[in-house]
């Protein structure tokens, strides 16, 4: 990648990273669909694991819980075999996040705003 082509990467992952710690889950959604199409290997399994957890608690919030769940572990799935990867978010505290998360959604356990998965930048 160019250095213009770098920065456009982080400044589009700036945007979609506050939408998402914004629950702005549709328009964080269509930010790193963006982003999606511009990465590959490790990084683009990563984007697409934080893609379905926006739309998980997009389901989530519209009362979809099975949804929710399915999507949830799936996006946990993907990202927590690469939480090495360089993205300048902290994917082992949200890999940790979204595991209690998926847990309280499996055992039907009351959610709280803290529940709500965030993306910690580096």
């Amino acid at each position: 990648m160019n250095d213009e082509s770098t920065k456009s990467l982080k400044d589009s992952l700036y945007i979609a990273l506050n939408l998402f710690n914004n629950h702005e889950w549709y328009d964080a959604h269509d930010a790193f669909e963006e982003i999606w199409n511009t990465v590959d290997g490790d990084e683009r399994q990563v984007i697409q694991g934080i893609l379905q957890v926006a739309v998980s608690q997009f389901h989530l919030s519209k009362g979809n819980l099975n949804g929710a769940t399915i999507l949830l572990g799936e996006g946990l799935g993907r990202i927590k075999t690469r939480t090495k990867i360089n993205l300048g978010v902290d994917l082992e505290s949200f890999c940790q996040c979204l595991e209690n998360l998926l847990r309280k959604l499996q055992y039907k356990e009351n959610l709280n705003e803290n529940d709500k998965p965030f993306l910690t930048p580096l």
